[in-house]
């Protein structure tokens, strides 16, 4: 079906284009009854070519070939357009009375209108690469170096590829399609507008910085609306944005349109991405308001965002507070008087005061009636643009024919299509409202836009408010500026709507996307412990650094809190307690020693080892509370040091008392002189070898690999453990080993000796003691490997404390009680055996 319209197009045209050549020398260059010829002309040395689409509609001829085809007949004017051929003219004008830009070389004009109409573009496409035969008549003269137009993406394509083969350069004032900059396909294309590339980049960061996620997307089914939102597409996801729905159609799809309406009516997205030519809006536009679709914030394009017959009463509550990117405002000097005064009279010679029979003005009444439109001139922002182009072409021609001033330039008539292109590449002006003009690699200026808002004033009249602006030229941080105090928002309201698929997670959480839905939509889920987010929607949660962990709220890395044995809590009060309670007993059964002295039980377990054991006990009751505290280099040396030595003392003293128990009675014996070899002084030669030995390997353990505080991480994610490492483990379990080693060498001598003959022998304290000793340090080890934190520490002590009073209370509790309770036993022949028992 398509591929027989598009056969019966191209006939069409081929006859119109025959058409076209028949009548041309019948007719006059000022102004023609059809859209196929010229709507506005002027002869000169050198010409110009333009196609706008003055007329929106047109009424279609009949394709049965039956009879001769009928004309296009066009109607419904566009204001902006017709401006646009108006400031073509006057640009020309300016040029032909300029004295120093092309000095005594005349510009004529063909000015054509394409009616909006694909169908017409390509007749008026083919009647101006038909100049040359359109010259011949005998009041037109010149060539046609460079084409105007168009307006719309589309209609810009067929143009360029149209006259591509023939190098013919085509400037447009308002075609952004990025497929056009495409050198390889448009060689001699070139714009004064930038391409809709760097529009679509913008519209997302103004999406971005508006904190909108969540957006709907709509445009136009064609070159320009397809090419346009995949760029913002792209351009979005690089940004964060995702897109509920992206649709498009076309003005002469009607059910499209209304597919359209019903989706962004459906859809949650607030924000809605217009992508989409001027006719096309004002069709959605329409459908919109017949609907009553309100409250969308709609982002606009360079297309429509500043057309006023868009922004009227009747569909303000759809489209007021609309918001996008329009061309910089500018207004040229001269043109109103021009338009005012001049234009009517030259351009429409058969308008009312000005009347000449010969020329029928009746198809141009719209035109005739828009004499008197007072619109703001300021506010046609692509007049700009045209103006630019005209005067880049002169610019061009004059470089071409090596002009001089007040001199005459070169024979225009050697100039070729293709050497205007290779000028239009090297121009570089400035024209009178202070634009420079130059052309990129890619045929295009450089991007600057505003951005503008539309709102109602109190007077009820409208405007498009500028409150932002991106310039591509800048740094890319000074790029885009938006000032969101002045924006009036979709319906009129001053709060800014919110279009997202989720809320916006707080810090102390992470985004986590749902389940086959975009990336916009997601869940919030709280880190996990020594995890924070300290940001608002969060992708990841940071991990805290070593010695810090989150807080309760996981929003904040906070130190962890630093765990050790302290005297002020209820544990390390209690050994404290239990320390000091050791001392003090081991000092109250001293002085009872002391005091008793003289007493049998006293001299008979040798008072002066008994006396050196007490002081050692005190010792490691004492060497208990290094342990407590907040470990240093110098405690953690010293409590490991101190209480091996302590215990290797206390353990040596108890070993010696044994030896002396087992000699004792080894000298009563007959003929035994063992004694003479372990009096007094080999007991302390004893004691002071065996301290010796472990204060060697203490000084080794030292020397080599210290003891030192340690921050151990590992046990606890969530606090720190303050204790002493070892250092070297082996300086450690020799310490341990040689304790264990005397503990157990007493503990097998006092169970030989337990067995002696005596009233009172104390090998049978030292035993039970040196059973508890060794019980307690034999289950000190499993569980100080297997107690976590400050609880080693604990153990650590308690087995130090538990050890102490098994000694303490072994050895000297039987004596303290016949000292204190049983004083009629403390007799040396009580000791000796030799009491007399009671008779019955």
């Amino acid at each position: 079906m398509s591929s027989n319209f598009g056969m019966l197009f191209f006939l069409y045209t081929l006859l119109l284009f025959h058409h076209l050549n028949a009548k041309v020398e019948n007719t006059l260059c000022r102004i023609m009854g059809d859209p196929k010829y010229p709507l506005l002309s002027m002869d000169g040395d050198i010409n110009i070519g333009a196609i706008f689409p003055v007329h929106t509609k047109e009424t279609l001829p009949s394709f049965e070939f039956k009879q001769k085809p009928q004309f296009v007949s066009c109607f419904s004017v566009s204001v902006r357009d017709f401006r646009l051929a108006q400031t073509m003219i006057f640009a020309i004008e300016e040029i032909n009375k300029n004295e120093t830009l092309l000095p005594n070389i005349s510009i004529g004009y063909r000015i054509y209108d394409s009616c909006a109409s694909r169908m017409s573009s390509i007749s008026a496409i083919m009647a101006v690469m038909n100049d040359h035969g359109f010259a011949a008549g005998d009041r037109c003269n010149g060539q046609t170096q460079a084409i105007i137009g168009e307006t719309e993406s589309s209609t810009t394509v067929y143009l360029s590829r149209t006259t591509g083969p023939f190098k013919i350069p085509v400037i447009s004032h308002s075609s952004q399609c990025e497929c056009l900059s495409n050198r390889k396909d448009y060689p001699s294309f070139f714009r004064t507008i930038a391409s809709d590339y760097h529009q679509a980049k913008a519209l997302a960061l103004l999406v971005k910085h508006l904190g909108w996620t969540w957006v709907g997307a709509v445009n136009t089914d064609n070159e320009y609306g397809n090419s346009g939102m995949e760029n913002f597409l792209k351009a979005a996801k690089k940004q964060g944005i995702c897109v509920e729905y992206s649709v498009k159609f076309y003005r002469t799809e009607p059910e499209k349109l209304l597919k359209v309406v019903k989706t962004m009516k459906q859809g949650t997205a607030k924000v809605i991405v217009a992508f989409v030519a001027f006719f096309e809006m004002g069709l959605l536009i329409e459908q919109l308001s017949i609907q009553n679709i309100t409250g969308l914030q709609m982002i606009g394009v360079v297309g429509w965002i500043t057309s006023k017959n868009l922004f009227t009463s009747n569909t303000l509550n759809v489209m007021g507070g609309s918001l996008g990117f329009a061309m910089k405002r500018i207004s040229i000097e001269g043109f109103a008087d021009f338009v005012n005064k001049s234009f009517w009279k030259t351009a429409f010679p058969c308008s009312k005061n000005y009347s000449q029979p010969e020329l029928d003005c009746s198809k141009y009444q719209d035109l005739l009636e828009l004499r008197n439109y007072n619109e703001d001139l300021s506010e046609h922002r692509f007049s700009g643009n045209v103006y630019k182009a005209v005067y880049a072409v002169a610019h061009a021609l004059h470089s071409l024919l090596k002009c001089k001033e007040q001199d005459i330039c070169a024979n225009a008539l050697t100039i070729q299509p293709h050497q205007v292109v290779e000028a239009l590449k090297r121009v570089n002006f400035t024209v009178k409202f202070g634009d420079r003009v130059w052309f990129d690699s890619t045929g295009a200026v450089a991007a600057q836009y505003e951005v503008v808002n539309w709102q109602q004033d109190s007077d009820g009249s409208f405007q498009f408010k500028a409150v932002g602006y991106y310039d591509a030229s800048l740094h890319p941080d000074q790029r885009f500026v938006l000032n969101t105090e002045n924006i009036i928002w979709a319906g009129g309201q001053l709060q800014k709507p919110r279009s997202v698929c989720s809320d916006s997670c707080p810090p102390g959480t992470r985004k986590a996307v749902q389940k086959g839905r975009p990336v916009c939509c997601y869940d919030c889920i709280p880190c996990a412990d020594g995890e924070i987010s300290n940001e608002t929607d969060s992708n990841n949660c940071m991990q805290c650094p070593g010695e810090f962990w989150s807080n309760a709220e996981r929003n904040k890395c906070v130190l962890k809190t630093v765990e050790f044995l302290s005297f002020t809590e209820v544990m390390g009060l209690v050994l404290v307690f239990f320390s000091l309670f050791g001392v003090g007993i081991t000092v109250l059964v001293t002085v009872l020693f002391y005091s008793k002295k003289d007493t049998p039980i006293v001299k008979a377990n040798n008072s002066e080892l008994s006396f050196l054991l007490l002081f050692s006990l005190i010792l490691c009751f004492l060497c208990s509370l290094t342990f407590i505290g907040r470990p240093t280099e110098w405690s953690c040396m010293l409590r490991h040091t101190a209480f091996g030595i302590t215990f290797v003392l206390c353990i040596s003293c108890v070993l010696g008392k044994t030896l002396v128990v087992l000699m004792a009675f080894k000298a009563t014996l007959p003929g035994s002189n063992v004694m003479k070899w372990f009096g007094p002084v080999q007991q302390r030669l004893s004691v002071l070898a065996f301290t010796l030995i472990q204060v060697l390997i203490c000084v080794l353990w030292l020397t080599i690999f210290p003891p030192f505080p340690y921050k151990n991480m590992k046990y606890y994610k969530e606090k720190i453990i303050l204790e002493c490492s070892l250092g070297s483990t082996v300086g450690f379990w020799a310490v341990l080993g040689y304790i264990g080693l005397l503990a157990l060498l007493c503990f097998i001598l006092a169970f030989l000796a337990r067995t002696l003959p005596d009233n009172f022998n104390e090998a049978k304290f030292i035993t039970f003691s040196m059973l508890i000793f060794c019980a307690v340090w034999i289950t000190f080890i499993p569980a100080y490997v297997s107690s976590p934190g400050k609880f080693t520490v604990a153990v650590e002590i308690f087995a130090i404390l538990a050890s102490s009073f098994g000694l303490l209370f072994c050895i000297f509790a039987p004596k303290c009680y016949v000292i204190l309770f049983k004083p009629e036993q403390n007799t040396k022949q009580h000791l000796m055996g030799k009491t007399q028992s009671k008779s019955y």
